[in-house]
């Protein structure tokens, strides 16, 4: 076990565990966009950003990645520290002007939120490329990527899509839209037809996505098409 000093309290931490992990069983808020506890930390958004200081050295690290050390002290509330979450959300804010979680983040922050035309009206992509590994890591599927250079970039689905959903469930900021209407599942500009249940009639699942988790589990599509109120 580590001692480390958060915010002047003496607090210990296990070899191998974040800032970030034992701040929140200590009950220390820092706060985060792009960390699941399913996919680990990304790193990606910066909000988690927090002081740390080691013997004469002080920097500002993203405590979802940085590692406790023994005698480690650390600052989440700082002003130096305030101004390196204000300039992640003004980052972000650039890529996803129209993100309603941004804009109330930049709201918090002081951030002024800039006016943005039609052509920004549905950017709410932060480039946090969770959904792309929950697709490739939890699912399996790999059909999301990042896409393009710089300002280009962009999450892009291929025809492997099973329309699971997983991606928007996971995505912080509401980017990825998903709509059910008339036993038809659509996200991503694909649709799927959705199964009913032979028992009740209730549509649930998208075809195509039982059938690749019938062929990747065996399971036959009998067994899957019965909804869980009627196994």
């Amino acid at each position: 076990m580590f001692e480390l000093k958060i915010n002047g309290r003496v607090v210990k931490g296990d070899k191998g565990e974040t800032v970030r992990k034992v701040a929140e069983r200590e009950n220390i808020h820092i706060p985060t966009l792009c960390f699941n506890e399913t996919l680990g930390p990304m790193g990606r958004c910066k909000l988690c950003s927090v002081s740390v200081r080691e013997g004469d050295k002080t920097r500002i690290v993203a405590s979802c990645l940085y590692p406790v050390r023994e005698g480690m002290e650390v600052l989440t509330d700082s002003d130096e520290v305030f101004a390196a979450r204000k300039e992640a959300i003004q980052a972000m804010l650039a890529l996803a002007p129209a993100a309603g979680t941004i804009q109330a983040l930049a709201v918090a922050y002081g951030v002024a939120v800039p006016e943005y035309g039609p052509d920004k009206a549905n950017e709410r992509c932060i480039l946090c490329s969770m959904c792309v590994k929950t697709c490739k890591e939890v699912v399996g599927v790999a059909a999301l990527s990042i896409a393009g250079k710089g300002d280009e970039r962009k999450v892009e689905a291929t025809d492997a899509c099973i329309g699971c959903g997983a991606c928007v469930v996971v995505c912080p900021t509401g980017h990825i839209v998903m709509e059910e209407k008339d036993g038809v599942r659509t996200v991503w500009g694909n649709r799927f037809e959705l199964a009913k249940c032979p028992k009740c009639g209730r549509a649930q699942a998208p075809s195509f996505q039982l059938e690749w988790i019938s062929k990747k589990t065996g399971v036959p599509m009998e067994t899957l098409v019965v909804c869980q109120d009627c196994k």
